[in-house]
């Protein structure tokens, strides 16, 4: 993995085809929300499927946590769309089967050249693409656990959430007073600027 990414550096905002054909930024998928990003070795890989399947029995958790989840696998359209519909993955997964990210972040996985994977990561990424944690898929117990992300995400989400603690100092005052820039999804955010 390239050395600049690493937790608090800024993950690269690829832009790549997901799985309708549609061109995606990976900002535009995050919006204001944390994202757990999955650089994946594709649908031949058994490790990934198992993966992807521990995430889509969560999926209702997760999106109801309001977290993005995102898949970039080295996978064409047609094999993405089967990865995507074996596993039961209800989010974006994203096409690189040009090598773009993977060579980008020097992350081939050498010792699989029929494949030509990129070697499997799994990002735990704050708004605007900040790195909270990596983790290295290689071995299958190198990749997070549910409760391993929960953690992240609950770090994640308390540092970018001001409404984290309804009890806060000022938050109520706010409200009643018609002010709920404080409050999810933020002012901003319903006025197009993004987070602050």
């Amino acid at each position: 993995m390239r050395a600049d990414i690493t937790p608090g550096g800024t993950f690269p905002d690829y832009e790549l085809t997901d799985h309708t054909r549609t061109r995606r930024r990976l900002s535009g998928l995050q919006g204001i929300d944390p994202v757990i990003l999955l650089l994946s070795r594709g649908h031949y890989c058994p490790k990934d499927h198992q993966q992807h399947l521990q995430l889509a029995a969560h999926y209702s958790e997760i999106a109801v946590a309001y977290t993005q989840v995102v898949t970039i696998a080295t996978d064409n359209i047609l094999e993405l769309n089967e990865f995507r519909a074996a596993v039961g993955g209800q989010w974006t997964f994203l096409s690189d089967a040009g090598r773009k990210v993977q060579k980008d972040l020097q992350i081939q996985e050498y010792t699989d050249p029929h494949h030509d994977p990129m070697i499997p990561h799994t990002l735990v990424l704050g708004p605007g693409l900040v790195i909270h944690s990596v983790y290295n898929g290689y071995w299958y117990w190198g990749r997070p656990s549910i409760e391993d992300l929960r953690r992240d995400l609950r770090d994640v989400t308390r540092e970018i959430r001001p409404d984290w603690d309804l009890s806060a100092p000022g938050l109520s005052a706010a409200w009643e007073a018609g002010d709920h820039s404080m409050h999810y999804p933020y002012q901003e955010a319903r006025e197009g600027r993004g987070p602050t």
